[in-house]
This record gives C-alpha cells, sequence and structure tokens, in this order.
C-alpha cells in the first residue's frame, strides 16, 4: 500500500469536480466556527483547495492565505470571485512556510490524513505551530478510525445515492501501519469515475500528542462543527489546539 508521496496527486484527480463531491458538507457552520476561533485575526488554511472554505471566511472580512499541493485546485480557486485576492503557495504544507503570524491555522476535511506517515503529520502540528502568533490557535477536523467496519482487511459501502449521482467507496486497511487506500466510485449518467486517495490515518490521542510534541494544548473536541459534544460514539471530531500567549 505504500507509495511515493505526491502532494500535488489528489487534487490532480479530483479538482475539477471537488466542488460537486463535497457539496453537502456543513460550509457554513465551519466558516462559522473558523471565525469565531480566529477572533478577528489573519486566518492560514493547510490545504485550501478550491476555497470551500477560504472565499466565504474573506467575504466575511477575514484577511485569508493558504497552502496546497494541488496547482489545479489552486487554479479553480483563482477563477472564484474573490478568489484571485487569497494568497496562496502551492507546496507541502506539513514543510512550506509563508510570511506573517496568524490568529488560526485551519486543517479540514480529514487533510491530516493525507499525509503519508506519522512523521510528517508531526511535522504539520509543527509547521502550523511556527506560523501561530501567541495565544493562536490550530484546528483540526477528521474521521474517527474504525477498523472494526472492515471485514478481512477490505470494505465496500455505498456513501450516496439520488437519481443522478451514486457514490460508492472501496478500501483497503493496514491496521499494523495505520495506511488506508480508498477509491470513491461516481456514477453519473455521464459514465464513470473513479476517485482515489491514500490516508494514514490516527487516533484523536495521537493528534493530542503530536500538538503536545508542537508546543500546543488541546482547547477543545468537538464531534462536529456545531459544536456538539465528543462522545465514544462520535465518527468524527473537531479538534482545537493552542500556542500558549
Amino acid at each position: 500500500m505504500t507509495t511515493a508521496f505526491d502532494p500535488a496527486a489528489y487534487g490532480r484527480g479530483i479538482a475539477d469536480i471537488y466542488d460537486v463531491t463535497v457539496g453537502n458538507l456543513p460550509t457554513e457552520a465551519t466558516v462559522e466556527q473558523l471565525c469565531l476561533l480566529a477572533e478577528g485575526g489573519p486566518v492560514l488554511e493547510f490545504g485550501i483547495g478550491t476555497g470551500r472554505l477560504a472565499v466565504p471566511m474573506a467575504q466575511r472580512g477575514h484577511q485569508v492565505a493558504g497552502i496546497d499541493g494541488s496547482p489545479e485546485m489552486v487554479e479553480i480557486l483563482r477563477d472564484k470571485p474573490g478568489g484571485e485576492n487569497i494568497p496562496v503557495t502551492v507546496g507541502d504544507f506539513s514543510a512550506t512556510r509563508v510570511e506573517g503570524e496568524y490568529a488560526l491555522v485551519a486543517l479540514t476535511t480529514n487533510t491530516i490524513y493525507a499525509l503519508p506517515s506519522q512523521a510528517a503529520q508531526v511535522a504539520c502540528f509543527r509547521n502550523a505551530a511556527a506560523h501561530l502568533r501567541p495565544g493562536g490557535r490550530f484546528v483540526v477536523e477528521a474521521w474517527v478510525p474504525d477498523p472494526g467496519a472492515f471485514r478481512r482487511g477490505s470494505a465496500l459501502r455505498l456513501l450516496s445515492l439520488s437519481e443522478d449521482v451514486v457514490l460508492a467507496e472501496a478500501a483497503r486497511i493496514s491496521p499494523a501501519e495505520q495506511l488506508m487506500a480508498t477509491t470513491k466510485v461516481r456514477l453519473t449518467a455521464g459514465g464513470v469515475r473513479l476517485l482515489p486517495a491514500n490516508h494514514r490515518y490516527a487516533w484523536p490521542a495521537e493528534l493530542d500528542l503530536m500538538a503536545q510534541l508542537a508546543g500546543m494544548e488541546r482547547e477543545h473536541r468537538w464531534a462536529d462543527w456545531t459544536r456538539s459534544p465528543f462522545t465514544d460514539d462520535s465518527t468524527n471530531h473537531v479538534s482545537v489546539y493552542r500556542l500558549p500567549g
């Protein structure tokens, strides 16, 4: 399952339809919470992509910048009203540095798992901390690993079903390495589209330790962007880490 890491690979395969595939995500609630966490200060988004979150944050008056590995995703951001004014650096967000100090660094939509190893994820936390001003926050959104959903290391599930689109996902897991390879299969009247991705998943407590190694402390953990309590049954989490001020 191990392949050479290419930060541009995911965007190259999905950029043209990315906004359609995330249309059911709680964008408005996410933007609302990110703005509250930023407390009026500048925001840096790791994995800014097509600007699903960055553009509405900028429209609310926030200073927003981003880092993304995919030139194709950034090109779509540039074509959106206001997107051309958001400074974006193309690069690996676990290592790429940009100028400035930020009140908030955001890494949403499971994108922490796009990094290929624990070492890369630790580096990402340290890179986030390096961009924060004293008292600044780093927020990570991710799904909670569930190896029990797999049978003999494989799983096939239906993600959504409508008259126009059927979306399914085939997955293979390596619990020993905490690696998962997935391919979403999107069927429409226009044909079949395969959307592959690789994930190095991590447990919430493991992410907490990464934050500590980067000099941050966990401030909040919610089950979603409406700040629902995180419980044993939660399948996702929004974790907020803070740099001491």
